[in-house]
């Protein structure tokens, strides 16, 4: 399995893999944005977590991408963080998932649709994805707004159960095959 980016840099944006070192900056981001993000984001409901459990979460993200499974960002502007995004392994190993959220400062200013743009080329340069996936719930219009300005092919929707509260569990699929990427 090829080994996933460590850092992707964008017209604005640093995307780097979190470190231990980032458990402040990452919980007083999440605590910032926990409402914002409760409705929408399953994982969520495990927060506030502990420092020794957001320790093990981020070694936990650091063996995933040492084993070139999945890979978690967080999303910078200079030393802020603007949020979250990453890689996920979900759809077999020709196709990676991306996902993203971003801190409540930081709402309506393309950063959501900058990660995913940039994670979309990213994901491209590793030599055996073949295709890209973006999956939201059909309510959050907001993150389904992403993969649509960005050209994906729209797959289709399926019931899943919902994940978090206001989700209604209509999974809404889209996709992008290299071969169909204009930054390829």
């Amino acid at each position: 399995m090829s080994v996933l980016p460590e850092v992707v840099i964008g017209p604005r944006l640093a995307l780097r893999r979190w470190r231990v070192g980032d458990m402040e900056i990452l919980r007083d981001a999440i605590q910032d944005s926990i409402d914002h993000l409760r409705p929408w984001m399953s994982w969520i409901e495990y927060e506030p977590l502990s420092d020794p459990d957001r320790e093990a979460l981020i070694l936990t993200w650091e063996n995933d991408w040492n084993a070139g499974e999945e890979v978690v960002f967080g999303a910078f502007l200079g030393d802020q963080v603007v949020g979250g995004c990453g890689f996920h392994r979900r759809a077999g190993p020709k196709t990676l998932e991306i996902g993203y959220w971003v801190h409540v400062d930081h709402l309506r200013k393309g950063y959501a649709t900058e990660m995913a743009r940039c994670l979309t080329s990213a994901a491209f340069t590793v030599p055996d994805i073949e295709r890209v996936e973006i999956h939201h719930d059909r309510a959050n219009t907001q993150s389904g707004a992403i993969p649509e300005a960005l050209g994906f092919n729209h797959d289709g929707e399926s019931q899943v159960k919902p994940h978090a509260p206001a989700t209604i569990g209509v999974d809404v699929s889209w996709s992008m095959t290299r071969e169909a990427w204009p930054l390829s």
